[in-house]
């Protein structure tokens, strides 16, 4: 409609002699010429406002578009990172210690600490009304102390009397980046690559973990000289398991 009579105005006021109106007096010409630039002035501006809000509203539709939508390379970078299936069959151990073992295989693994009074003692106590209880070994302490060399202690978590996660702590060495750690710990097992496990938001160099169908693994760097460094392995089967009981028991404690 307002280039319909922009057109109008340009006809009649540039080419008068197309204009099927009648002959004026010259001053209601000059006077309607007069309104007829100012009309067409206001026209002009008018459309090309008209088209400016338009290029505005295509280019924030575009933006928007390639803010919700991720980019071709990255949805292709999601696709290819593997995906573990470790179940707790496959799942490596370290120096023979594995996720499921009993207490009783545990010390096994170190002799002369089934004769460790502290150990005894802490073994002997009930576990919670979850079944969670564990122990602490210090490798040193005992005959295997050479094979465990470098490992100052190893933590034990059990659910129902088998060992449901075990953290082994290192002194050192120290490293620049956690995936050389790691490229360490997967030596002469099936676990993926560093690339293949995720870093942890804010400590991306320090701390990595790989979860799988059954198992988490946590490798984790810190530490004067590495004196923090560790290797946590944790049963997710049994970890499910022991939060749906506390769920059970949160629920029947709601009024």
């Amino acid at each position: 409609m307002l280039r319909g009579l922009i057109s109008q105005i340009v006809t009649e006021f540039f080419f008068p002699h197309c204009s099927l109106n009648r002959i004026e007096e010259p001053g209601n010409k000059t006077m309607k010429q007069f309104f007829a630039i100012v009309i067409l002035i206001i026209g002009i501006s008018a459309l090309a406002c008209s088209r400016a809000q338009s290029a505005r509203s295509e280019e924030a539709a575009n933006r928007a578009s390639d803010v919700s939508q991720p980019s071709t390379q990255e949805i292709k970078s999601a696709a290819e990172k593997p995906v573990c299936t470790l179940t707790l069959a496959g799942a490596p151990d370290i120096k023979g210690l594995r996720l499921g073992m009993t207490p009783e295989q545990v010390l096994a693994i170190f002799p002369g600490s089934d004769q460790d009074v502290e150990l005894r003692a802490t073994l002997a106590m009930p576990p919670s009304k979850f079944g969670v209880s564990g122990f602490v070994i210090r490798p040193e302490k005992y005959q295997s102390k050479e094979i465990f060399s470098g490992i100052t202690q190893i933590t034990f978590t059990l659910l129902d009397g088998r060992v449901s996660s075990f953290s082994a702590g290192y002194n050192g060495p120290e490293y620049s980046h956690v995936d050389k750690f790691v490229a360490k710990v997967i030596e002469g097992t099936n676990l993926p690559a560093a690339n293949a496990w995720e870093g942890y938001v804010g400590m991306d160099t320090q701390l990595k973990m790989l979860k799988c169908a059954e198992v988490e693994i946590r490798a984790f760097v810190g530490g004067p000289g590495g004196n923090l460094n560790y290797v946590l392995m944790n049963d997710l089967v049994a970890a499910k398991k022991l939060k749906d009981r506390k769920d059970k028991a949160n629920a029947a404690e709601r009024p």
